[in-house]
């Protein structure tokens, strides 16, 4: 009979099995998990750390610019648009006399085509308005520009705004030096401006020629020179004069070396130029060229003594961008013959080109 089996034997396995991996206990309990509101309020949090960041660093490269832009407008790099009736030219005594300017209309015609290339100079005031430094011809021109066609774009001007502070002599000589380079300012204006200078109770100078050599300093010793030659004639024939700028500088250095001998020299000069009211630009020069006449023979004769006679006839020719001008002097007659056709050029200008070139013949 077989034996009957318990039912709570077991038949174990001949080999045991493989031992089960052994599990990695946690040393520390799992993060508890948030919800949504503390996961909005964390996302929150760093978004406003990452923008007070980037506001911190936009502040200062603003700060940066800010700084850089004071230093450059303090060295004159910086230009602005300044509304024409915000600037006044009050301060400054101009250098260039009162009248027609010839070449405005040369000026206007080239800002209108293709704008101003050299910004004017201003000065800030207190209240808000500027004064005009340099730049006198070119605020004209768009003052009459704006005045004749109404157009937006002359109603503001690009200038260079400095800070107050310079001494005013150095705001006479920034003046000064920028027109010295211009060929048609005429030894007649510079005089002027250096007795308005020293007639300045607001300038350190009193004294007219001590003012030539602070003024135009710049300027050669031959130049000063001419400079206070003139002044003694501006001095005695300012109120009769009305063509002072075409004053060549060998009349004008006639004229006061007249008016320094002769003590009653002005007085006549100035009684032959009261009598022709009406007179034009060329009469008031023959008018004053009628005074030194008298002393022209004698040195005319000297030269022909002492010199071999001039031939009768002179020609050569100078090289231009456009062809060899051909010329020929002779008695009475400057011929110039050049490819180009001189009708089309503006008799206002033509006028003053030639006006420029006999004076600087005489």
């Amino acid at each position: 009979m077989a034996k009957k089996r318990r039912m709570f034997d077991i038949n174990m396995p001949e080999e045991l099995p493989v031992a089960a991996p052994e599990v990695q206990v946690p040393t520390q309990a799992p993060a508890p998990r948030r919800g949504p509101m503390a996961t909005a309020i964390s996302e929150a949090a760093n978004s406003t750390r990452q923008r007070q960041e980037v506001e911190a660093q936009i502040r200062a490269e603003n700060d940066a610019l800010a700084h850089e832009h004071v230093r450059l407008k303090g060295l004159g790099l910086v230009m602005e648009l300044v509304p024409l009736n915000a600037i006044s030219t009050s301060k400054l005594t101009r250098d260039r006399a009162k009248g027609p300017d010839l070449e405005l209309a040369e000026l206007k015609g080239s800002i209108a085509d293709i704008g101003l290339s050299n910004p004017i100079r201003l000065e800030a005031r207190s209240d808000g308005l500027y004064e005009l430094i340099q730049g006198f011809r070119r605020l004209s021109a768009y003052r009459e520009l704006f005045e004749n066609t109404g157009d937006e774009r002359f109603q503001a001007i690009p200038a260079v705004v400095t800070e107050p502070g310079d001494k005013l002599e150095d705001l006479y000589r920034r003046m000064v030096d920028e027109n010295l380079v211009r060929k048609d300012i005429s030894f007649a204006e510079m005089a002027k401006l250096a007795l308005e200078y020293a007639n300045d109770p607001q300038t350190d100078e009193s004294d007219a020629d001590k003012a030539v050599a602070t003024l135009f300093k710049s300027a050669g010793y031959q130049k000063r020179s001419y400079i206070r030659n003139f002044i003694r004639l501006v001095r005695a024939l300012d109120g009769s004069l009305k063509y002072m700028p075409d004053i060549p500088r060998a009349l004008g250095l006639s004229l006061a070396s007249l008016i320094e001998a002769d003590p009653v020299a002005a007085d006549k000069i100035a009684l032959a130029l009261n009598t022709n009211p009406g007179r034009t630009a060329a009469e008031e020069l023959e008018i004053l060229r009628g005074f030194v006449k008298e002393d022209a023979p004698a040195k005319v004769t000297a030269a022909k003594t002492s010199a071999r006679p001039a031939p009768s006839k002179t020609s050569f020719a100078l090289p231009m961008a456009n062809g060899a001008a051909k010329c020929t002097a002779a008695q009475g007659k400057l011929e110039i013959k050049l490819d180009r056709d001189f009708s089309n050029i503006d008799q206002s200008r033509l006028e003053q080109a030639i006006r420029q070139m006999l004076e600087a013949l005489e």
